[in-house]
């Protein structure tokens, strides 16, 4: 199958999953189907799928991700020991884990073609990805708590595994609370990854964006709570900043450098 043909094959076979997409038409342009594939992908629930699904949908993600271009840890160069920055596209980097900023329900952002991290790691990763996190949340019982953690496969995604957490939400003012539970985001991910044999995570800006926490603020609280870890545990684990804005790189630069 070419790239072309997967992504109808993929698109027809999502359609054919609900009654009310029956007798849509699927457009020509290229463009336009790769948005209808991914607000399907986005919509779809985490229930089971063919394996010839999985084959096809598998090989394109992975050629999407591979003509977008894969970033190599051992490709940057850190900013101080152990410490690396790194702006662009975290579904693109390969190390050990990335950071995904989840929701509460951890089942990844259901809104089509949301510009939000949640979504895009959903929509890189595969529909695996969403089915394994509704495993670990039907275990567990309840919705996750924030500042905790959560660790999956990345399937798709050139990293080899993906830690989840929930941030704060900031409401009209920044709290004592807040900032001790996205300080929590960090040390959590870094202990779980060091607890499953993880030598390399990449955080994203946890928080900030669609839950109001002050860019600066929260750059600040990532980096001390991250040097500190490293510092008590003396721990070897190495850390990307990944950030995707110019005002982010500007206020992590100004951080470490």
């Amino acid at each position: 199958m070419t790239q072309d043909e997967r992504r109808v094959y993929l698109i027809k076979a999502l359609l054919a999953e609900d009654s009310r997409y029956q007798g849509m038409e699927i457009s020509a342009d290229v463009q336009q189907q790769k948005r209808l594939l991914r607000a399907l992908f986005n919509v779809r629930m985490p229930e089971p799928v063919s394996a010839e699904f999985l084959t096809v949908q598998d090989a394109y993600l992975q050629e999407e991700t591979r003509q977008k271009g894969i970033t190599d840890l051992s490709d940057l160069t850190p900013v101080q020991e152990g410490l690396y920055l790194w702006q662009g596209d975290i579904t693109t980097l390969r190390c050990g884990a990335i950071v995904n900023a989840a929701n509460s329900q951890m089942l990844g952002c259901f809104c089509p073609n949301h510009g939000c991290i949640d979504n895009a790691i959903h929509t890189y990763a595969g529909v695996q990805l969403r089915a394994a996190c509704a495993e670990l949340m039907e275990r567990q019982g309840h919705e996750e708590e924030t500042g905790r953690a959560k660790l999956t496969p990345a399937f798709n995604l050139p990293c080899d595994c993906v830690l989840h957490t929930v941030g704060p939400i900031v409401g009209h003012w920044l709290t004592r609370k807040d900032r001790e539970l996205l300080a929590s985001c960090y040390r959590s991910c870094l202990e779980l990854a060091e607890q499953n044999g993880i030598q390399s995570v990449a955080f994203c800006c946890i928080s900030t964006g669609e839950f109001h926490f002050p860019n600066d603020k929260a750059a600040e609280i990532a980096v001390n709570t991250v040097k500190e870890y490293k510092q008590q545990t003396h721990s070897e684990i190495e850390v990307i900043f990944n950030v995707f804005k110019d005002i982010d790189l500007e206020i992590y630069q100004s951080l470490l450098q």
